[in-house]
């Protein structure tokens, strides 16, 4: 190539250069992260894509499951917008928040039917009441009950095998409660997993296992899986949507939230996500076979934020027990 070839060419190169530097940069999707709960991870994970799909990639959300409590470590720095969470708020939590500066405003999504389970190869359980429950998992059975028979004479001489949540969990904060008497008081060891499908495969693996989790999860691994029906006190009751919603499965009913940022809300695609999981909640909740709530709820949600009614209706504590018309009565007083 000549020299005048060179020249000639050179202006065609510039205008390319600046072409490419003057054409407009397409802008990256906004994102909205959620993080906490791996029982309310299905609901949120499931509203998440079709909000996705609503808004043609120009919103990305992440939805991450450090458990309940990992969710609202990340929460109240301000490291997430909305936390999942598989029980209310603690006390220690809501006093981190303050420091924080981080408002919140509690949004009920969901009742679950925690769901205790055995070995589908288990042939002499099918009930358990809430005391063998706890004779089991008391912090004092340890290295004491080891075997069926301990706790249960007409059971057999069958090592037990334990798995349940991990200490981040909210579903270990609830059960423990609940069965125990005291949050977070249980014997140590067991396989403890944030993960429910970790504890899936443990469960239907190992002939003398007994575990818990989320109904959702218990209800897409069914035929792995044999549900135990639960006595508290007035006969064994399966958890079921039924039992859930006439109050009757108890004290493992429990109602699941999201929190949501009061900052993170002046954004307007967490609000848009907020209000497209509110509006859509009733059949995505029944979608990822979770119990839905009454549908003034979910209206009762957005409600609470026109109103800028922050906080929450729990006092900083678990409410074992309470039945969806109880809740509702609650969330009404905020």
């Amino acid at each position: 190539m000549s020299h005048l070839q060179n020249r000639a060419a050179a202006p065609s190169l510039f205008c390319l250069l600046a072409l490419a530097l003057s054409a407009p940069v397409a802008a990256a999707p906004a994102v909205v992260k959620v993080d906490g709960s791996s029982t309310v991870y299905p609901i949120t994970e499931a509203v998440a894509e079709e909000f996705q799909k609503a808004r043609k990639g120009a919103v990305n959300v992440t939805v991450g499951i450090s458990g309940t409590g990992g969710g609202f470590k990340k929460f109240c720095r301000g490291e997430i917008d909305i936390a999942n969470a598989s029980r209310p708020i603690f006390r220690k939590e809501m006093e981190e928040c303050a420091k924080a500066g981080i408002r919140y405003y509690e949004m009920p999504v969901a009742y679950d039917a925690l769901t205790v389970m055995v070995n589908p190869q288990n042939t002499f359980i099918h009930s358990m009441t809430v005391a063998e429950l706890r004779k089991i998992w008391e912090p004092a059975a340890q290295g004491r009950i080891s075997s069926w028979k301990d706790v249960n004479p007409a059971w057999p001489d069958q090592k037990i095998k334990l798995y349940g949540a991990g200490s981040d969990s909210g579903t270990f904060d609830y059960f423990t409660e609940a069965i125990v008497g005291k949050a977070k008081s249980s014997r140590g060891d067991f396989t403890a997993s944030e993960d429910d499908n970790v504890l899936v495969q443990g469960i239907s693996g190992d002939r003398g296992a007994l575990g818990y989790f989320g109904f959702a999860y218990y209800i897409e691994n069914r035929k792995k899986l044999k549900a135990v029906a639960i006595d508290g006190g007035k006969g064994p009751v399966a958890p079921t949507p039924e039992s859930v919603e006439n109050g009757s499965y108890q004290p493992l009913s429990r109602p699941i939230f999201i929190y949501v940022s009061e900052q993170s809300l002046e954004r307007p695609e967490i609000r848009e996500f907020v209000d497209f999981y509110m509006k859509n909640a009733t059949h995505l909740v029944k979608e990822v076979k979770y119990i839905p709530l009454p549908t003034k709820a979910y209206t009762g949600n957005l409600e609470h934020l026109a109103r800028k009614k922050l906080g929450t209706v729990f006092g900083g504590q678990n409410e074992v027990g309470l039945t969806i018309e109880q809740l509702m009565k609650r969330e009404a007083q905020l």
